[in-house]
């Protein structure tokens, strides 16, 4: 199911590196998955936990 979502790589992740993940919002949820190792699965969160996790990691 998660394979078929719109998948948003961020815009910190550069390409030279291997810190890489992806994100994208399905209502009432979002998920979040390394963007080299689907296997490895996915996180997922409310909107509003994302939001502050977010805001926590840019300061």
């Amino acid at each position: 199911m998660t394979e078929t979502l719109n998948w948003h790589k961020s815009s910190y992740s550069s390409g030279g590196t291997n810190d890489c993940v992806e994100a994208v919002t399905d209502e009432p949820v979002v998920y979040v998955r390394d963007t080299k190792d689907h296997g490895m699965g996915l996180i997922k969160v409310g909107p509003a936990a994302w939001s502050k996790f977010a805001a926590y990691v840019s300061r």
